[in-house]
């Protein structure tokens, strides 16, 4: 019997400083454990529980880091466990198997964007046409799959984020906000389809679930069984499904909860 455990990484397993939601007098904080540096500085971490929970996850289960970050950003993760069997970068469009890029599986994945979506040209040209400099910090395009924006959030005009959202979904993609990004992604560009890819080529038998994001909501409705924290844009909502267990936690403690409930859930227990 195979459990699949598809986790979202980035505020769901491994936090930055500003996402930590430490609230404990600084002498109890819990010791924690960097697992990303860039730009020769530590970026992301977690606690060394959840570290030691994670260790035991990737022992008993087929764990899959699963995230909207590009390849590169990804690999420079370092989690506390051997390289994972299969990985999801890019929102689905890429699937790693033992930090391999499967070619086939985003040859598959492009010839469906073409065949169901808009150019992505078109969709970031159309971004750059109408923002404002006013908020735009910065735009990017990720594994030419996908377009954001980093934006000043309190400067951004919600009728701005309506409109693009609606003339996205003309042409077959989502709009959301994330934080401090805008993201344009392909309808068909999603984890759950990555994440069934998986579990059909490793005949797992039950799939369990977490994140925090917009971008999570399909992985989590697809999952046997699914998390999320108490904070993050599903939070934000009030964001709930058939299957899916709303955890109070928030930061670093969530991410510790999150691993103790795959883990019971692997093992068996009903309850967790």
């Amino acid at each position: 019997m195979t459990t699949l455990v598809a986790s979202d990484l980035d505020r769901t397993l491994i936090y930055s400083v500003a996402a930590l939601g430490l609230t404990v007098p600084d002498a109890e904080a819990p010791r924690l454990l960097c697992v990303e540096v860039y730009e020769s500085r530590p970026l992301s971490y977690l606690t060394e529980t959840a570290a030691g929970l994670l260790g035991a996850l990737a022992r008993e289960t087929l764990f899959v880091p699963t995230t909207t970050r590009t390849r590169e950003q990804y690999r420079r993760i370092r989690l506390p466990v051997p390289t994972p069997g299969y990985a999801i970068c890019a929102n689905g469009g890429h699937l790693l198997v033992d930090g391999v890029a499967d070619e086939d599986w985003n040859r598959s994945v492009r010839s469906r964007l073409d065949a169901e979506c808009a150019p992505l040209a078109e969709v970031s040209a159309h971004l750059r046409a109408t923002a404002d400099p006013a908020w735009l910090l910065k735009e990017r395009v990720a594994e030419d799959l996908f377009a954001y924006l980093v934006v000043d959030r309190a400067e951004l005009p919600a009728s701005w984020l309506r409109s693009t959202a609606a003339w996205a979904g003309e042409r077959g993609w989502t709009v959301s906000l994330q934080g401090r990004k805008v993201y344009a992604v392909p309808r068909p560009l999603t984890k759950s389809a990555a994440m069934r890819e998986v579990a059909r080529r490793a005949g797992a038998d039950t799939t369990l679930a977490a994140g925090d994001s917009l971008l999570d909501a399909d992985l989590l409705l697809a999952a046997d069984r699914a998390w999320r924290p108490g904070h993050g844009e599903l939070a934000e909502e009030g964001w709930t499904a058939p299957g899916l267990t709303v955890l109070p936690e928030r930061g670093v403690a969530a991410g510790e909860e999150i691993l103790r409930r795959f883990l019971a859930a692997a093992r068996g227990d009903s309850g967790s």
